[in-house]
């Protein structure tokens, strides 16, 4: 198993890491951010790609109910 990088001097300053992402909207796309309690942008990013089936799900739950902040799709970590 590869070790995960140590966190760069931004990320420690800039804290918990958040990823963006896009799901299909029909024809359209809408933006959705994951905020996550991870300190590298690596470790957020796997995190999301390990757990799509459940963020995808939440952000389409939301996008259903129309909780849109900003025309994004703001989703804490799970």
């Amino acid at each position: 198993m590869r070790k995960l990088p140590q966190p760069t001097e931004q990320e420690l300053r800039e804290g918990p890491q958040a990823i963006s992402f896009l799901i299909a909207n029909g024809n359209a796309r809408q933006s959705c951010i994951l905020q996550t309690n991870f300190p590298t942008k690596v470790q957020a990013h796997r995190y999301l790609l390990v757990n799509w089936p459940a963020v995808e799900k939440m952000a389409r739950d939301a996008l259903a109910m129309g909780t849109v902040e900003d025309g994004q799709i703001k989703l804490m970590m799970i």
